[in-house]
Parts: C-alpha cells; sequence; structure tokens
C-alpha cells in the first residue's frame, strides 16, 4: 500500500503529460509536416481535453537523418518548423492557457553537421576532439569494440582522414558526445538554461541511460536470450554501452540546473527494468524527477501481470520518489494497436487512475491504432536498416477533421493517415457521449475533481483466483476520499463482490448508460470494461 502525498504537491504531480510529435500534429503551411505555430493553433483542443502539460518531440536545427534527434544546433528551431519567435509565442500562448512546456532535450548525441563534430574531426589535435567518443581501430583495423547500434549494424565508424573510428550508439549521423568531458557538459548546460530563460518548463531527456558509457570500453557480453527475429542490438547484454554508473552524476548536473529555475521537472526516457529504472531517481533524489516508466509497454497485457507489475513498482521506489506510468510514445506501436480498440479504453482507465504521473501520446485519446504504412512511404531509418521494426505506423498525422487529410496539412502529409479518418477524427469524437475521446476527457476531469486521483494513494485489491486471471482491483485514497476502480481485461463477463455493508455509485465506466448507478454487494462488469466507484454517500 502506498500512502498520500501531502497537500503541497508540485504541478508535475498532480497533472497530466500529453506528447505531441510535432511533425504530425498540426501543419500550418502545406508542406506536409506539421511545425510550431500547428501547435500553437491547437493549444485550445489539449486546454479542452484537459491536460496539464506538452511535452514537444525535437524541433531543434537538424538535418533531420533521425527527424530531429540528430541535432545540428541546441539553440535553434529548424525552418522546417518555424522560428525562435513561433516558438516564443507557442510558450506565451500555453502558459495563458495554464498549459505547462516541456522540450525533448537530446544530449546524449549531436549530428554529425554540427560544428562541435566538424571540429572534433578536423584533426587529432583539435580541442574539440574529446567532446566525442575517438578511438584507434582494434588490432585487426576493425572497429574497437563489439558493440552495436540500436539501429542495426556497428556503432563504430570510421574517419578516413584521421584513421580513427568515432562512436554513434544510432545512426553513424549521430555520434555520441563524451559526457565525461567537463566542457561538454557545461556545453549542454548553457544549451539548457538557453530554454529555460524563454520559459520552458522542463524537459525530457532523450536515451538518459546512455549518456556514460565504460572508461575502458569493454566488450559487451553476448545475450544467451537472443532470438533471431529480434533486434541486433539484442544480441549483447548493453551493460559497458549504457548505464553505468557514473551517469547519476551527469543527471544531478542537469537537475542542478533545472533547479536554479524554481519549479522545473526533469524526465529521463529509460528502457531499464523496475529495478534500475528506480535508481535514476539519484541518492537522495538528487536524479530525475520522473524516470520514464515504460513497464506497461512491455508487459503481457493481462490483468495478473499489470498488477503484479504495479505492486513491484510501487515497492521498488524510493521514498519520496514520485511514480509515473506511460502507455505509448513515438517509438512503440500505439497502444490500439497492441492490445486491441476495445481494450485501448480500459488501459486509458488504467493510465489516468494509477498513482503518479500520467503520460499520453497524441492519437491515444482518439483510437488511433496501427495504420499501415507502404514500403514507398517509409520515412524511419531504422525500418531502413532493419526491416520490421520501423516507428512510422506510430507517428501518423493527427486526424482533427473529415476533411481532406483529415483537417491534419493543405498539402501531401509526410505519412498516411488511417483509412477510418473520416470517422476517427477529434470533430466527429468530440461530442459523442460513447467515443473514447469522451472517455479520455471525463477521466482527465476526474482527475481535477478528486485529489485521491490525481495525488493520493494505491492499494490493490486482493480478489478470488478465478478473478485476478481477468480483473484487477485496486483503490485510490486521501483527503477523506476513497475511488475504486474495477477493470476487466477480459472478453467475458465478471461478477466482482463488493463489501456488503456498503453502497457505492459507479462515477464512470468504460461502456456508457452506467453513470450513477448504484451497486451493493456485487457489481457486473461487462467483457471489456473498467469502472471508477465511489462511496454513494458523496
Amino acid at each position: 500500500m502506498s500512502g498520500t502525498s501531502g497537500s503541497e504537491t508540485l504541478w508535475w504531480q498532480s497533472g497530466t503529460v500529453y506528447q505531441v510529435y510535432p511533425r504530425s500534429f498540426q501543419d500550418t503551411d502545406g508542406d506536409g509536416v506539421g511545425d510550431l505555430r500547428g501547435i500553437t493553433e491547437r493549444l485550445d483542443y489539449l486546454a479542452w481535453l484537459g491536460v496539464d502539460a506538452v511535452w514537444i518531440s525535437p524541433f531543434y536545427r537538424s538535418p533531420m537523418a533521425d527527424f530531429g534527434y540528430d541535432v545540428a544546433d541546441y539553440c535553434a528551431v529548424d525552418p522546417l518548423f518555424g522560428t525562435l519567435e513561433d516558438f516564443d509565442t507557442l510558450i506565451a500562448e500555453a502558459h495563458r492557457r495554464k498549459l505547462r512546456v516541456i522540450l525533448d532535450f537530446v544530449p546524449n548525441h549531436s549530428s554529425i553537421a554540427h560544428p562541435w563534430f566538424a571540429e572534433s574531426r578536423a584533426s587529432r589535435e583539435n580541442p574539440k576532439r574529446d567532446w566525442y567518443l575517438w578511438r584507434d581501430p582494434a588490432p585487426d583495423g576493425g572497429p574497437p569494440n563489439n558493440w552495436l547500434s540500436n539501429f542495426g549494424g556497428p556503432a563504430w565508424t570510421q574517419d578516413p582522414a584521421t584513421g580513427q573510428y568515432y562512436y554513434h550508439a544510432f545512426l553513424p549521423e549521430q555520434p555520441d558526445l563524451n559526457w565525461r568531458n567537463p566542457e561538454v557538459r557545461a556545453a549542454m548546460h548553457d544549451a539548457l538554461r538557453f530554454w529555460l530563460e524563454r520559459g520552458v518548463d522542463g524537459f525530457r531527456v532523450d536515451v538518459i541511460w546512455h549518456l556514460v558509457k565504460d572508461e575502458a570500453l569493454r566488450d559487451n557480453p553476448e545475450n544467451p536470450d537472443f532470438l533471431p527475429h529480434q533486434p541486433g542490438i539484442n544480441r549483447f547484454q548493453q551493460i559497458y554501452s549504457c548505464d553505468r554508473p557514473e551517469v547519476l552524476d551527469v543527471i544531478a548536473g542537469m537537475r542542478a540546473v533545472l533547479r536554479a529555475y524554481g519549479e522545473r521537472v526533469l524526465i529521463g526516457e529509460i528502457y531499464l527494468p523496475i529495478e534500475r529504472l528506480v535508481t535514476y531517481y539519484g541518492p537522495d533524489l538528487t536524479g530525475a524527477d520522473l524516470p520514464f516508466n515504460f513497464q506497461l509497454i512491455q508487459t503481457p497485457w493481462r490483468a495478473e501481470a499489470v498488477a503484479a507489475l504495479v505492486e513491484e513498482y510501487e515497492a521498488a521506489l524510493p521514498e519520496g520518489g514520485w511514480p509515473n506510468w506511460v502507455l505509448g510514445n513515438h517509438d512503440q506501436p500505439r497502444i490500439a494497436a497492441r492490445v486491441g480498440e476495445a481494450q485501448a479504453r480500459v488501459a486509458a482507465m488504467l493510465l489516468l487512475t494509477l498513482r503518479g504521473t500520467p503520460t499520453l501520446y497524441y492519437g491515444d485519446e482518439i483510437g488511433l491504432g496501427h495504420v499501415p504504412v507502404p514500403p514507398e512511404w517509409a520515412q524511419d531509418p531504422w525500418e531502413r536498416n532493419e526491416p520490421g521494426h520501423g516507428r512510422d505506423p506510430a507517428r501518423t498525422p493527427m486526424q482533427w477533421d473529415a476533411g481532406p487529410h483529415a483537417g491534419f496539412t493543405a498539402g501531401i502529409p509526410w505519412l498516411p493517415q488511417s483509412a477510418d479518418a473520416d470517422r476517427r477524427n477529434v470533430d466527429e469524437m468530440r461530442d459523442d457521449s460513447r467515443s473514447i475521446l469522451t472517455l479520455y476527457r471525463r477521466l482527465l476531469s476526474l482527475r481535477r475533481d478528486w485529489r485521491a486521483l490525481s495525488v493520493g494513494g494505491y492499494r490493490g485489491l486482493p480478489l478470488p483466483p478465478s478473478l485476478a486471471e481477468a480483473v484487477f482491483a485496486y483503490e485510490r485514497f486521501g483527503e477523506g476520499e476513497t475511488l475504486r476502480i474495477l477493470l476487466n481485461f477480459g472478453n467475458t463477463e465478471h461478477r466482482v463482490p463488493l463489501e456488503k455493508q456498503e453502497t457505492w455509485t459507479v462515477l464512470l465506466s468504460t461502456r456508457s448508460g452506467r453513470s450513477g448507478e448504484r451497486v451493493q454487494s456485487e457489481i457486473t462488469l461487462d467483457p471489456d470494461e473498467g469502472v471508477i466507484l465511489a462511496p454513494a454517500l458523496r
């Protein structure tokens, strides 16, 4: 059982984050790619939906080898997305609507086109040589070690001019920076300050667990569980190329920069098991405020598995560490594609009723699923390197209305939209009481109305073994409030027992028509149904 938070909570603890992939949210200039003005145009929608913060994926100046995750200037907006003035307008308009703005920060690697790398590769004696990871070839002339790229192939590329190899955890166009170098840290801290001075409310730090590598560059051990259908990166256990203990000092340095600007949030992208994930809160909570918890994406979608995951995560959190939950992002198949349209509604209720800060991914609120991307449309460099592992289907443009290209652009969208875009769009769903969009909005409204949901405690509820296979039951409580959440992960009806001495009212169901219903002793859950119950006397 996890206790309630005190009455003084920070905005990022009680709030909800909404991720925008800027290429795909709203295009205003007809080039088929979303832009900053497009995000500004849609801020009223985000305020209407009821989220508290918008996290924007990279829009920095970039050659776009990896769609902005190859940064050529950390303090500039790429013309594809607009100008610094457009960004300043976005910040001002978001704050006017009481929406916070979180930026993606990409410090592990720059673009090969960054001036820093141009200097670094100029000669072995260049002052910026040590800003990146350069090493001599192995005795056989090959790469210095066996490290692999996350996007397929070796993680080392040889530079003919100097004869050495440089390391890149991702594309060759994304050379890794050397965070052991204090000059790199200082330059990156200055980049953070540049955006903080413009009013940014926090950062989501890309691949934060990669920032420090083994100083001796030892070979990674082979992975005995590797299977041929998996991405090549899984051939080895990444124990020397990432998740090194020194990274906590790096994160503490970033955290200190943010703290000088008041109530800002530091979020870390971390794909690690729970026992490693929670170490990124840092000693005495000097690490990331929210080490991103992606376990719901990776756990089998079964009631028993999810219930066990929640208990394990809650038990592993350090004292004072604030939890968080994520169901989808720009790198993972969409939740509706993973669990189906019916269970996507249950997933929404799960995400927005668990203890901690939830992060929504644009389009999930309208139930976007797998959008097929024909080979000739493929954009993701990972898909080109390792077909079948690409991320394009999770990045297709937002669907706003039933007009041409679903209101996303007046041009040709950079990726296709779903075949049912004329029906699966915001305009068609926003006034439909049965739509998944309405469900998301009601869930977000309940989080504002009930502090037990936003900052209260959590306790799992025991169920008979036959029920626990399909139903996950828990309570959120605090400040005199108690809510009960029952989620049916199965496709059959289940009767769930309740305390006989209490009468409960259905606050919300994932299906329409049950709000206000009173239940006592037991409640019948329809297939794929979730409900939120409150004591009837409230």
